[in-house]
């Protein structure tokens, strides 16, 4: 460890690395809002303290017991300089020591990301000081009792992805949030993301007009319950092969055909495959008939059905959808040509839905493709598109479909964050919105952009949070920040899909907690996204993981939480915990509450 004067010497030196940053960034820090002054020159800060190797000072500190300076986002300069302070009291050097202005500057900080949260986001009801935001389903447009549950469980504000419905059902969700919220007598804010450009792959040529029936059976393969079609009711929505043992299959066939059946009469057809199958009817009524037999049969669009002499075509069928198989070594041409491709045909073809992307690749770039399941490398780029050469997949392959995410992590895009359809879009969310989202943020550029036309579509008033989605975004974090301050309200969402798949998973641990300092230091609210208890929303059950990930949330001043079947009940359960982790935890910061269990 190094002695006193040492000590002394490299915190002096750390004071004057900010002040020379604060100096080089002051026309930056200027150009800000009012309100985010404070937080820009504390952010300045932060990241001239992060751009030293401090950790064997961390050290040396921890070893006499002052701080380690590792919760110093609050306000830095203040922190620095209490550790001035101690060192210089131990030295005995004279003083004096304004230890309450210097406590006071780091409560300041504080008080500021609180406030700044709470103009942003809303309130938030004690003992939680973290916000719950749920996605809304499309069903939310067409039955107001959605929103209704939601806002009874704590939702504090509701999300409308403008990628999907349209003006009118947001316009909808909207006003239900509102009179929700008058009901319940607390604020509910009203949060829509903008849908940024669709990175997506293309078009895939549909399969076969055919569903799947087929019966229940034990382990020593006898028919427990019998495979099931509906007759005459709409098609299946499914467009699966293979549905779920033993569930029924809507088909629709001519109404009048179905009417004539009787109870305990056998129908007869040959299925897709050429296989001879004989159901029965088990129940007929106004609305069509339910047969049922004990083979599995595949039935397809102008499929005949035989009831003794009396015979139909089966109706219109969902088609299959279709995917390509890629494996490792595999090589697939990424087109801007979105014509449905053939999984079947040869070489391999896949649509790119952005075509500025294709002409933007470079030998040696990755795509990543359906969420980083398939990583592939830039062999060649043409006029017809880029070669690709699969290096990644899971060790079967892996199938891909239409519509699935492509991310180009060491590609610059010549896009905007905005898209055409956005800024058509920003007039009726700026008139419905107290928060807009904006989606592929990657510079400042992009932020300057959004702000120059949402202040002309006239919303000075909305919030802005910027969507931090993508590895360029992640490395110019500090210089966007400085631009979005120019407005006076700010926060950031860290969407750790996207990110996650930018960056790869092994830095998953480090880079959200990074992103939520540089937000604090910033005195900007952080929104924590992406499969937050996901598995309790869609299935009803949550798994260890995701518990402790949610809990992990709780160092932003907002969760958010995606649709389900069993959301509301994900909202409470996250109600609670949000309660009981603020009782040990204030950002990064660990409170030692006392543990009755050891006290006794």
């Amino acid at each position: 460890m190094r002695d006193l004067p040492s000590l002394v010497a490299a915190v002096d030196r750390l004071l004057a690395v900010l002040d020379e940053r604060a100096a080089e960034q002051a026309a930056a820090i200027e150009a800000v809002h009012p309100g985010h002054r404070a937080g820009a020159l504390n952010l300045v800060h932060y990241t001239a303290l992060r751009g030293e190797d401090v950790r064997s000072l961390q050290n040396d500190l921890m070893d006499i017991g002052l701080s380690s300076l590792a919760t110093a986002e609050a306000n830095v300069r203040a922190k620095v300089l209490a550790v001035r302070m101690a060192l210089g009291a131990l030295a005995g050097e004279p003083g004096p020591w304004d230890l309450g202005a210097v406590d006071d500057a780091i409560d300041d900080g504080d008080d500021l990301l609180d406030r700044h949260a709470r103009d942003l986001l809303g309130p938030v009801p004690p003992p939680r000081t973290t916000r719950i935001m749920v996605t809304l389903p499309s069903e939310a447009a067409a039955d107001r009792r959605v929103v209704d549950d939601l806002v009874d469980a704590g939702m504090d504000l509701a999300r409308i992805n403008c990628a999907h419905d349209d003006e009118q059902a947001w316009s909808v969700m909207a006003g239900y949030v509102r009179s929700a919220a008058e009901r319940a007598g607390r604020p509910v804010g009203v949060y829509m993301d903008l849908g940024g450009p669709k990175l997506r792959t293309g078009p895939v040529l549909p399969g076969p007009r055919v569903v799947r029936v087929r019966p229940v059976r034990d382990a020593r393969g006898e028919v427990v319950s019998p495979a099931r079609v509906w007759l005459a009711g709409a098609p299946s929505t499914d467009g699966a092969a293979g549905g779920a043992a033993g569930e029924t299959v809507a088909v629709p066939v001519d109404p009048a055909w179905v009417q004539r059946r009787d109870v305990g009469e056998a129908l007869t057809f040959t299925d897709a495959r050429g296989r001879r199958r004989r159901f029965k009817v088990a129940e007929v009524g106004e609305a069509g008939a339910l047969a049922v037999g004990e083979r599995t049969a595949y039935l397809e669009t102008g499929l005949t059905l035989v009831a003794g002499s009396d015979r139909t075509t089966v109706g219109d069928l969902p088609a299959l959808e279709q995917r390509l198989l890629l494996r490792q070594g595999d090589r697939v041409l990424l087109t801007a040509d979105l014509t449905p491709v053939d999984p079947a045909a040869r070489p391999l073809r896949l649509g790119c839905t952005l075509p500025e992307v294709v002409q933007a690749l470079r030998p040696g770039h990755r795509v990543l493709l359906d969420d980083g399941e398939i990583e592939a490398v830039v062999e060649q780029v043409q006029p017809d598109g880029a070669w690709l050469l699969v290096t990644r997949t899971p060790p079967n392959g892996k199938r891909l479909g239409a519509e699935k995410g492509i991310n180009v992590p060491d590609t610059d895009l010549p896009v905007s964050a905005l898209t055409a359809a956005d800024e058509q879009a920003l007039a009726s969310v700026v008139a419905l919105a107290d928060v807009v989202g904006l989606s592929f943020v990657r510079s400042p550029a992009d932020v300057a952009h959004a702000r120059e036309r949402l202040a002309a579509a006239g919303g000075e008033r909305v919030g802005i949070v910027l969507k931090i989605e993508t590895s360029q975004a992640f490395v110019a974090l500090p210089e966007i920040l400085l631009e979005a301050m120019a407005w006076p309200q700010v926060g950031v969402m860290i969407a750790r899909g996207d990110l996650m798949t930018e960056i790869g998973w092994e830095r998953m641990s480090e880079v959200p907690s990074q992103v939520l300092s540089l937000c604090e230091a910033a005195h900007l609210p952080t929104i924590w996204a992406t499969q937050v208890l996901e598995s309790l929303a869609k299935r009803g059950v949550p798994s260890r993981a995701e518990i402790v990930d949610a809990a992990a949330g709780d160092r932003a001043e907002c969760i958010m939480l995606n649709k389900g079947p069993h959301i509301v009940e994900t909202v409470q359960t996250l109600d609670g915990l949000l309660g009981r982790t603020r009782r040990v935890q204030r950002k990064g910061r660990t409170l030692l509450r006392r543990v009755q269990s050891w006290s006794q």
